[in-house]
């Protein structure tokens, strides 16, 4: 399997904002769509550096798309801290 772009990530964490948002997903839910995106990224990994992925995320943040908090936690997952 090839790995997984940080576009697609970006747009995964959108997807799952946007669901969230309109209240098609509870708390739980989202948590659990949110590991399920981290496994297959620890699984089948990130076609980029820590700096643009550490860019995407900064972006992402600013965007509102995650928060400080499931920033950081993205971070550890994905071993960048």
């Amino acid at each position: 399997m090839a790995a997984v772009s940080v576009e697609r990530l970006v747009q995964e964490l959108e997807r799952l904002k946007q669901e969230m948002d309109a209240g098609r997903l509870k708390s739980g839910e989202y948590d659990q769509r949110l590991a399920r995106v981290i496994q297959e990224l620890r699984e089948r990994g990130l076609d980029a550096d820590r700096a643009r992925i550490t860019a995407a995320l900064d972006d992402a943040l600013r965007r509102g798309i995650i928060t400080s908090g499931g920033r950081e936690h993205l971070e550890r997952r994905l071993g960048l801290k």
